[in-house]
């Protein structure tokens, strides 16, 4: 999988790793005190802050 990819809560988690929030707009309008989540593969995506939100591992 490419860089930037972004996942829904619900989705299964494709690597172990942290995941971070991140909106829609965040390459312009940034999230204050996003959430943050350590999944292992296989494991289920939990709900974001709000529904225009989505998972996007940390660290590339």
């Amino acid at each position: 999988m490419g860089e930037g990819t972004m996942f829904s809560p619900g989705d299964k988690a494709p690597n172990d790793g942290t995941y971070i929030e991140d909106g829609v707009n965040s390459f312009h309008m940034g999230i204050q005190n996003p959430k943050k989540v350590t999944l292992n593969k296989g494991q289920r995506f939990p709900d974001t802050s709000n529904h225009e939100r989505k998972w996007k591992r940390m660290g590339h």
